[in-house]
């Protein structure tokens, strides 16, 4: 009978082995990540976004004066002048009193610096965005599932009140949120936050539907776990998908609905600012000073691009077409 040798057997690793890449095993989730950095509309919007954050986190931090700060130097005769409506010029730029300071996007017409305005407003205007629909994002995902995981008279009751929530107009509900709140950033969350919910509640609604009768579901229950254990535990994480793109294409609707409550008027009070407030500013001189509404209204632009390109990579990233894998 043949005796095995030591030298009959080598280590595996030792070998040189070829592994074929394209068709290795890969999780979930690291997929949805090659596609969306393959996609270069979507990096696009990525850099755009990340251009707008980091001069609204940073720019206000460095300028050489604040958001509030009126620009003056005193004169001859010792009184205060005020660097009102100044085009954007560089330091030396221009033969008048000011002509060695640095206004890149000008000043208004009280004398502020625009560029630090800009930022300050693009940075508040962020916040609302982010804030509002990370608050919509918990109450709309978890009222849709509720209702889709219950169906039944819960659902048809949960759901009337959707559809009547839906069907007061908007400015109705500012209309009544501003008698009961003073103007300001608390009137335009709860703006959002009333408002903006009702989307995400449908999506996670119509995801639930679909997954609540699948097999890990059912086994579950029939292991015993409770309702809530079910939706949050195992339904919840299979819909973030949906979500997370539903998320991205609100944001630059919450961005824009902040523009426009602070445009009408029942937004950001002075001397604080966002993007809507500035362009409200900016609007109202636009005959004689149209340089003051460019800054805030590209921001606006860049950023209402750059979200929904982002909104559409997450979307082909999660739900890729054929010809696309």
């Amino acid at each position: 009978m043949y005796n095995p040798q030591p030298s009959d057997f080598e280590f595996l690793g030792a070998r040189d082995i070829d592994v074929d890449k394209n068709f290795a095993s890969q999780g979930y989730w690291k997929g949805v990540a090659i596609h969306f950095l393959r996609n270069r509309f979507a990096m696009t919007g990525v850099i755009l976004v990340g251009v707008i954050m980091a001069f609204a986190i940073l720019a206000p931090l460095v300028s050489t004066y604040s958001y509030q700060e009126i620009v003056s130097i005193t004169g001859a005769d010792g009184k205060a002048i005020v660097a009102k409506s100044l085009s954007p010029q560089l330091a030396g730029g221009a033969d008048n009193l000011f002509s060695d300071r640095t206004f890149l996007f000008g000043t208004d017409d009280l004398g502020r610096d625009l560029w630090t305005r800009t930022w300050q407003g693009a940075r508040v205007s962020l916040i609302i965005a982010f804030v509002a629909i990370f608050i919509d994002m918990l109450i709309g995902t978890s009222y849709g599932l509720i209702s889709g995981y219950f169906g039944g008279a819960v659902d048809h009751i949960m759901q009337r009140f959707v559809e009547i929530a839906g069907s007061i107009p908007t400015l109705v509900i500012i209309s009544v949120l501003a008698i009961f709140m003073d103007k300001g950033l608390g009137l335009v969350i709860a703006s959002l936050l009333v408002t903006e919910w009702i989307g995400m509640s449908k999506i996670a609604r119509a995801e639930c539907l679909k997954l609540k009768e699948r097999e890990y579901v059912l086994a579950s229950r029939t292991l015993g776990a409770g309702d809530f254990h079910i939706i949050f535990k195992q339904i919840l994480p299979n819909t973030i998908g949906p979500i997370i793109t539903q998320v991205m294409f609100s944001i630059p609707v919450a961005i824009f609905t902040e523009a426009f409550l602070s445009f009408v008027g029942v937004g950001i009070v002075l001397p604080q600012c966002s993007i809507g407030s500035l362009i409200e500013a900016g609007f109202n001189n636009i005959t004689i000073l149209p340089y003051q509404i460019l800054p805030p209204i590209s921001v606006l632009a860049i950023l209402m691009l750059g979200f929904n390109l982002i909104g559409d990579g997450f979307r082909e990233a999660l739900a890729p077409k054929l010809e696309d894998m």
